[in-house]
């Protein structure tokens, strides 16, 4: 296969990755076929996942601009993937031009393309760092000079929680990062899960299974354990609730029901 530009040296090609899945689910062309086999067969035992996807966008977008409504200008994105169109710092410059913004992901292929994305820009970076060791990331070069972690930081954990084992303990890996931000920071924050929403747990189980077979995992959630993220932050109005139903810019009675599949939230520290 021959390599395109935007991948860097060393990557396997023959191996799918988690953030080209996603790519390929939001429309992106920053994917191989292996990842569009893997995407395709994900759909086939949970279909309307890139419906899923893009409802997940869509509350980032408008959880962003409720960030910048609130005074929140700094933001850390970690598991933040391939850049597509409007992601963080466009929605977050686009609202205000203090707003700062760092991307950290262990993908080389979304580190590799949002230097890319990013080059020229002095307000926003990306940092190669795993969200499992806190203190490492928040030590990083991009994390010391565009944050003062001083003040308000909008910590974006964006789908990414559901890829990290119980045993690996998620909660206390966000429970060190609240404690590293000041108060008045905001915890953004989607999550996969069958409770509450049109898929069965079998449909859950059968596209975690396909996230195995791809070597990653897919772990559902019930909404008290996606809820238990929140500790130490107040959820604000309305709570964590499905994607859609999070201060919607409009009428979601038309909605594809597929979409209330899964949680959103946003949590204040106070």
């Amino acid at each position: 296969m021959e390599r395109p530009s935007w991948a860097p040296q060393g990557i396997d090609l023959s191996k799918p990755s988690v953030s080209r899945i996603y790519d390929y689910y939001l429309g992106g062309s920053h994917n191989f076929e292996v990842d569009r086999e893997a995407a395709r067969r994900a759909i086939e035992v949970f279909p309307g996942l890139p419906k899923i996807m893009q409802a997940n966008r869509a509350f980032m977008r408008r959880a962003v601009r409720y960030a910048v409504g609130q005074g929140v200008t700094q933001f850390l994105d970690i598991g933040s993937g391939i850049p597509t169109f409007g992601n963080v710092h466009e929605v977050a410059q686009g609202a205000s031009p203090e707003a700062r913004v760092v991307y950290v992901d262990n993908d080389p292929v979304a580190v590799a393309h949002s230097e890319a994305v990013l080059d020229g820009d002095e307000r926003a970076d990306v940092l190669a760092a795993d969200f499992r060791e806190p203190q490492s990331l928040l030590g990083g070069e991009p994390v010391k000079r565009l944050l003062d972690l001083d003040r308000p930081v909008a910590l974006l954990l964006v789908a990414l929680l559901h890829f990290v084992e119980d045993s690996e303990d998620p909660w206390a890996a966000v429970a060190q990062l609240r404690d590293a931000l000041a108060p008045g920071s905001l915890l953004i924050l989607t999550h996969a899960s069958t409770d509450g929403g049109p898929r069965t747990v079998e449909q859950g189980r059968e596209i975690s299974n396909v996230y195995k077979n791809v070597g990653s995992r897919l772990i559902m959630r019930s909404r008290a354990e996606v809820e238990r993220f929140f500790a130490g932050f107040e959820l604000v109005d309305p709570g964590l609730v499905p994607m859609p139903n999070w201060r919607p810019e409009g009428s979601t009675e038309h909605e594809d029901p597929v979409v209330f599949t899964g949680f959103g939230g946003v949590g204040r520290k106070a």
